[in-house]
């Protein structure tokens, strides 16, 4: 009797023991649900201008996100996400976007925020182009964005051939104006910043850092480019789907790119390839530290690489130390990314003058040494055919959920994708998509 009392208490032991388990690893997700839900749905009711249900049936139904209790208030511009007992609160402060709270109270970050004067709207420069090669490729995105074909349902579609606009489609309720999530994209955002700056002479991407903490071990030989190719060497987990460092970085941290500068060196600097969006915001909290404060890199970013591509309205969210996601939170419409890869295209030049360094593109499109040739500086490359019937000369900015920048240089070609596309129920066939449009043309 007493031998099965005694395994009977270790039974219940057990239990008790994975049931604290669970309830410890669960308690660690809850700022990333309640963070991932909080912070999205407020961008998109505040900065895109979306109806909130659609939000939430659309964008936020998956895994435990689609569980958050969701409380929009407009007045204060403030989103407030629940799920059982945590809570996360996303602030919007015009000119900067969206910042989720973390270690303040709202009303403590929305005092931080100095007034960024309002941008001129700048005159249209993409002109439209040949009619008829406009309505051979018409039929391609309304079957793209109304979901008849390529296996999904985007928010908007833009081509761009020989500069000019040869195809154009929005999901209804959003248009030319409608400012929308980069995601992934700003990386490369992040790349043209850091080719400014190097123009200026403000920066050398193969200096290694002047970072203190890196002084005094291996990190200290670690460069922009190792940076840029994703081959610092520092340790990451880029895993989406759990409690990983992105997770962390982007629903937990003030400084994300402190959270990112503090990992430890796994790797010798430029011998060993992982993608990793903390690199990228190190990168930005870099940049971010050449300039005397805040205003002045704002101002900066906006006169040196928005204002020349036509981009009047943009929205680079920050953290809460006051420096742009520059991993993942950037908002512009459709027409300002597809001239972003114009820029590109025509080797970093607009109207023929030259914006970024005479090199640049050939630097940002040559493949990082273990790479395999899949990834440049902040952009990916076609090298390695992931896209088989697409030319190995195009290279992309891409996205989570879609979103994407095709560069074609031997096809005079640029193709935006932006919008919601759950994986692995909805993965947009790009492959399929590009080669019908190359086709067409």
């Amino acid at each position: 009797m007493k031998k099965c009392t005694k395994i009977g208490l270790g039974i219940l032991v057990g239990i008790l023991a994975i049931l604290l388990a669970g309830c410890l690893y669960l308690n660690s997700l809850m700022p990333i649900v309640t963070g991932y839900a909080a912070k999205n749905l407020a961008s998109a009711v505040f900065v895109s201008g979306r109806d909130a249900q659609d939000v939430q049936d659309l964008d936020l139904h998956f895994s435990l996100i689609q569980f958050t209790r969701n409380r929009v208030d407009k007045d204060a511009k403030t989103v407030t996400s629940r799920f059982l007992w945590s809570k996360s609160v996303a602030v919007y402060r015009e000119g900067y976007g969206v910042t989720l709270v973390r270690g303040q109270k709202p009303a403590q970050l929305q005092a931080q925020a100095f007034p960024l004067p309002p941008m001129d709207p700048i005159p249209e420069r993409l002109e439209q182009g040949d009619s008829a090669l406009c309505a051979a490729l018409s039929p391609i995105g309304e079957a793209l964005v109304d979901g008849h074909a390529y296996n999904g349902t985007p928010f908007a579609f833009v081509v761009l051939h020989k500069g000019k606009i040869v195809a154009e489609r929005y999901r209804d309720g959003m248009g030319p104006d409608t400012r929308l999530l980069s995601w992934s994209m700003a990386k490369s955002f992040t790349n043209a910043l850091v080719g400014l700056m190097v123009k200026d002479g403000m920066v050398d991407i193969h200096a290694p850092l002047d970072i203190p903490e890196w002084q005094h071990d291996g990190r200290k030989a670690i460069t922009l480019n190792h940076l840029m190719q994703m081959q610092s060497g520092l340790q990451w987990n880029e895993n989406y789907g759990n409690r990983s460092d992105v997770n962390l970085m982007l629903h937990r941290e003030q400084d994300m790119g402190r959270f990112t500068q503090d990992k430890p060196l796994e790797h010798e600097p430029g011998t060993y390839w992982y993608y990793s969006s903390g690199s990228t915001n190190l990168v930005m909290r870099y940049l971010r530290g050449k300039f005397a404060d805040d205003k002045a890199f704002l101002t900066y970013l906006r006169e040196r690489l928005f204002t020349p591509l036509g981009i009047w309205n943009p929205c680079f969210e920050p953290d809460m130390t006051g420096t742009p996601v520059g991993s993942s939170y950037l908002y512009v419409t459709a027409r300002d990314y597809a001239r972003f890869g114009q820029l590109f295209l025509d080797d970093g030049c607009i109207a023929g003058e030259r914006i970024l360094p005479e090199g640049w593109v050939d630097y940002t499109t040559t493949p990082a040494s273990a790479s395999e040739g899949k990834y440049g500086a902040f952009f990916w490359l076609n090298r390695s055919l992931a896209c088989p019937d697409a030319p190995e000369d195009m290279y992309s900015c891409q996205g989570h959920d879609g979103q994407e920048i095709y560069i074609v240089p031997s096809k005079d070609l640029v193709v935006v994708v932006l919008g919601y596309s759950p994986k692995p129920d909805r993965v947009i066939d790009f492959n399929a998509l590009l080669k019908d449009i190359i086709e067409t043309l």
